[in-house]
This record gives structure tokens, sequence and C-alpha cells, in this order.
């Protein structure tokens, strides 16, 4: 929920449609799903943060990308990060290879997500999956 009043140029609280997205996200660390933090609870909508970045002159092109940052919710399952996920490092996790409070070489983080289509369909957004490498 929104703490403090919006500026006008944000506000959409009289908005028919709601600007937010309804996105599944999953993230797998090699291969055990270790959150599913909810999108549809994002502060800013996706539309809120382009009128943020360019309402002083900041200039877009087509293809240009822009990320929301991490996305969390508000239980453990749902932490974005594995630095929320293990609260630092004090919180380990308990994976089938072991505890692990952060990412080491060879892991595999995957994460992937889909939103609710017409009559009950899922629209698949893909998949990303990067792997540490040794430094």
């Amino acid at each position: 929920a929104r703490t403090a009043e919006l500026l006008p140029y944000l506000d959409d609280a009289d908005d028919e449609e709601p600007g937010g997205f309804d996105l599944r996200i999953s993230v797998a660390l090699n291969g055990q799903v270790i959150s599913e933090p909810p999108f549809s609870t994002m502060y800013w909508t996706a539309a809120q943060q382009l009128t943020h970045m360019t309402v002083n002159g900041a200039s877009l092109r087509t293809g240009d990308l822009f990320a929301s940052g991490t996305v969390s919710g508000a239980a453990r399952e749902q932490r974005g990060s594995l630095l929320e996920l293990t609260w630092n490092g004090t919180e380990p996790l308990e994976l089938p290879a072991g505890k692990r409070t952060f990412l080491e070489d060879g892991d595999e983080v995957t994460l992937t997500a889909w939103a609710p289509g017409p009559d009950g369909t899922r629209v698949g957004l893909g998949e990303v999956t990067g792997r540490i490498v040794p430094a």
C-alpha cells in the first residue's frame, strides 16, 4: 500500500483501468524454486516509473529498457533477492545440496515469469538463466 500522497502527475487513483501488471515471477537456484515474488504489489506501476523518469526531460527511444529493481513481497518466500531471502546471510536457505547464504561459483539462477491471460490462459514471458563463474 502506498504510504504517501502522490504528486498529481503520478496519481492514478481515479483511473478506470489499473496500471499495474499481475506478473507471476519464479526464482530458482540450481533448479529449485526459492522465491515467488508478487509483481502485482509493486509500489509504482510501470507507467508511473516511465513518467517519473521522463518528467524532467530524460529521453527514451523505441527499444530502450527500464527495470523495476528488486521485486519482493512481505512473506519470506516472496523475497526477491538472495540477500533478502537469507536476511544478509544470517538465515541460510536449506537446499538439497546443503545450506546457502550467498551465490557461489557454479550456481545457476533462473528467472521465469508469466501473466494471467483471457479465459484463464497464461501468457508466458520466458526465462533467463545465469551461471556464476570463477573470477
